[in-house]
């Protein structure tokens, strides 16, 4: 399961980006209860979002024309350089360059070869989000892809991730988790975009915990966002659905702990 110990090559922060940060907030503060902690205009207008006085996400005003707008997904590593020059040896790009940002961390931007945008996290001296696997914070995160195979095999290069067939109804899910623990530590998984109707292209897709997913996935609805799979119960893993936010930005809802399915 995802945890705040953050190993190398585990999810340890996300943010959002929207066109209209006031707007987002209201949404997700509605959804989830999150509180936005201004880190001064130096900053760039950068949101901390917090629950219960911990940071479960980021969030900032961006042009999606100069930018990239939505959920981005970061994972730790323990030399943002070598891992960014790993990337491009792998064929991934690199948006930019290891940065230090907001006295926190050193980040860099990154693409995977299919083209799945995320980022990379060096602690400095902040080891990630306060909060994990719990209502309102985050608790996987789902890469979307064309080539399932060729996806585990870069991550693993760059991230040092492994991968194990999880099987459910239906087929085998490809989970992962950080290399050099046992499969208990899970974060996440890869599916194939292949089969996703919307053909959004590669994405990495934020789950976030909730105690009740029908209710959340309603409440959604009155606040402006749009439902992209209904609440569905999953054995051994829990209750999930699928959201847009009002910019149409996705991220997933789950009831339950999907390290579970193991």
């Amino acid at each position: 399961m995802l945890t705040t110990r953050f190993p190398d090559g585990a999810p340890n922060w996300i943010d959002l980006g929207s066109p209209d940060l006031d707007a987002s907030l209201a949404f997700y503060g509605g959804l989830f209860g999150w509180r936005p902690v201004p880190t001064g205009p130096e900053t760039g207008g950068y949101v901390f979002l917090q629950s219960g006085g911990r940071t479960v996400a980021g969030a900032m005003a961006i042009d999606p024309e100069r930018g990239r707008a939505g959920w981005t997904v970061y994972f730790r590593c323990a030399d943002a350089l070598g891992t960014a020059e790993a990337a491009g040896v792998a064929h991934g790009e690199v948006v930019f360059q290891p940065t230090e940002v907001l006295g926190l961390a050193r980040v860099a931007g990154l693409k995977d070869p299919a083209g799945a945008a995320f980022r990379i996290w060096q602690p400095d001296p902040v080891e990630g989000l306060d909060a994990a696997t719990e209502p309102g914070a985050l608790c996987w995160a789902e890469l979307h892809t064309p080539d399932v195979a060729a996806s585990a095999a870069f991550y693993h290069r760059v991230l040092g991730v492994q991968t194990s067939g999880v099987a459910f109804p239906g087929g085998v899910y490809t989970s992962l988790y950080p290399g050099g623990a046992d499969e208990d530590a899970m974060f996440g998984g890869i599916v194939s975009s292949l089969d996703d109707p919307a053909d959004t292209g590669p994405y990495w897709l934020p789950y976030f915990g909730t105690e009740d997913t029908d209710a959340l996935v309603a409440r959604a609805r009155e606040l402006g966002g749009s439902v992209r799979m209904p609440a569905t119960g999953v054995p051994g893993v829990g209750r999930l659905a699928r959201i847009a936010d009002p910019h149409g930005y996705e991220f997933a809802l789950i009831e339950g702990d999907p390290s579970q399915g193991s």
